[in-house]
């Protein structure tokens, strides 16, 4: 048997033993060989580097925080933010503000004042963190205290205009208390606001202090102003038009609203007030189309049915009216003005009593309206309470004696109750306001009620005919 040589195996039997196999080392040169021999060395091992821990920062949760807040996601994110405080040891200030603005929703403002003066510890040049502060003091009613704050964030960055604006509400709060000083210093932060950044909530405030001041000309230059740089917003539109209104100057008054109602032709606002000028000059039905529209969307309306409802009065449609009014007072239980009216229009059918609970509801929550006496006289008048009916009498005059109907109505229960010098008197004064009136608005026209029942009593009295037409 020959021996074995690999030379002659097969090839692929020696791609295989290739494969798995572990070649020989190389042969040693032999002896005699004239190369000088070779010193093999091993390189030296080389140490691991160990690598530092890793550390996670405090912040690396603060995503899904925001993302639980922003999701409304409450009690999720409280679980998160304590997590994150526990690990953080409480130094996480990104949770504690979270976690202050999530307490504020829950009604507890101490606590997130707290929080929120934390985060002013951990961050005391952060102007949020300082206006979430002056916030917490605001709404606990401490206005001197965040003005203080709001100072403080105004020296770190004095080009914000909110806390400019801020700090005005909260003179204004101040001057509400009965330090009218503070209406300057609000007047002044508010244009510094305005100075800085334009907004129309600014503009609106700045014309709200010249309002309370009973300056009209200023807040409708202010209110123009504002739309100048806005001019879109139907809520200025509408409000500027009320403001004419306000001032008898009804051409002005029905552009501003029209052009409101020309960018939202559903704009409610703008809608009710354009219906009431439409309902003053007796165009009752085009007024109704007017509120239907503004119902399909403010259907809960007080003034809404009110408006119907003496759109109905003016119809002579008593009972819808009644049921338009006693919606409005669902709605509003204690709106004067509502009131006031079911009371005219249950005097008006007869429903003495009822006229008279609902005057008397009248007067608790608006004490200084004469008309309100005035009704209430004629009530008590048709109800045999005679005494009490001239101290209402007398009462609405107090309160409204440059009102001609006023005069009018006291003069005829005077004549009524045989006083007929006191009714002349009162007669005599009505001829003279009613002139006033005429002189100053030259559109003044009295009710036809009214003018019959003065046509009546001119004879009776024998004052003449002047001013009585």
């Amino acid at each position: 048997m020959d021996p074995y040589h690999p030379e002659k195996a097969p090839k692929n039997e020696l791609e295989m033993a290739g494969q798995d196999a572990v070649p020989p080392p190389p042969s040693h040169p032999p002896p005699d060989s004239t190369r000088p021999p070779v010193m093999v060395t091993t390189p030296p091992r080389s140490m691991p580097v160990k690598k530092a821990p890793d550390i996670a920062p405090f912040t690396r949760r603060n995503w899904l925080i925001h993302l639980f807040y922003i999701r409304k996601d409450y009690a999720s994110c409280k679980a998160l933010i304590n997590a994150q405080l526990e690990e953080s040891s409480g130094l996480c200030e990104f949770a504690l503000f979270v976690q202050g603005l999530i307490s504020r929703l829950e009604g507890k403002i101490q606590e997130s004042l707290e929080l929120f003066q934390t985060c002013c510890l951990l961050s005391p040049t952060s102007i949020p963190n300082l206006k979430q502060v002056a916030r917490s003091f605001f709404l606990l009613g401490r206005h001197k205290a965040a003005i203080d704050i709001y100072e403080e964030a105004g020296k770190i960055s004095d080009k914000d205009w909110e806390i400019s604006h801020n700090q005005g509400i909260c003179h204004i709060y101040l001057a509400a208390q009965g330090n009218r000083g503070h209406y300057d210093l609000a007047k002044s932060c508010l244009k510094h606001a305005i100075s800085c950044s334009k907004h129309d909530l600014s503009f609106i405030m700045l014309a709200k202090i010249y309002l309370m001041e009973g300056d009209y000309e200023l807040a409708i230059e202010t209110y123009k102003r504002a739309i100048e740089y806005f001019p879109d917003n139907a809520d200025l539109l509408s409000t500027l038009g009320l403001l004419y209104l306000q001032v008898n100057d009804h051409q002005k008054a029905f552009e501003h609203l029209g052009s409101a109602l020309a960018f939202n032709p559903v704009h409610s606002k703008s809608i009710l007030a354009a219906g009431s000028i439409i309902q003053t000059h007796g165009d009752f039905d085009v007024a109704l189309t007017k509120y239907r529209i503004s119902a399909q969307k403010t259907k809960e309306s007080a003034p809404l049915w009110n408006n119907i409802g003496m759109c109905f009065f003016g119809k002579k449609k008593f009972v819808a009216c009644i049921s338009c009014l006693k919606r409005a007072n669902y709605l509003a239980p204690f709106d004067w003005k509502v009131l006031y009216n079911l009371g005219l229009v249950h005097l008006t059918v007869g429903q003495f009593a009822s006229a008279f609970n609902f005057l008397s509801a009248s007067i608790t929550n608006q004490g200084s309206c004469g008309l309100s006496f005035m009704l209430l006289g004629m009530a008590l008048d048709a109800l045999e309470d005679a005494e009490n009916a001239r101290r209402a009498f007398e009462q609405a005059v107090t309160l409204s004696d440059v009102d001609p109907i006023v005069l009018l109505n006291y003069s005829a229960y005077a004549f009524k109750q045989k006083e007929r010098v006191k009714a002349a008197q009162l007669f005599s004064s009505f001829n003279k306001k009613l002139a006033e009136r005429r002189a100053a608005q030259p559109n003044f026209q009295l009710g036809p009620e009214a003018e019959e029942l003065a046509k009546s009593l001119e004879p009776a009295l024998h004052v003449g005919e002047a001013h009585v037409s």
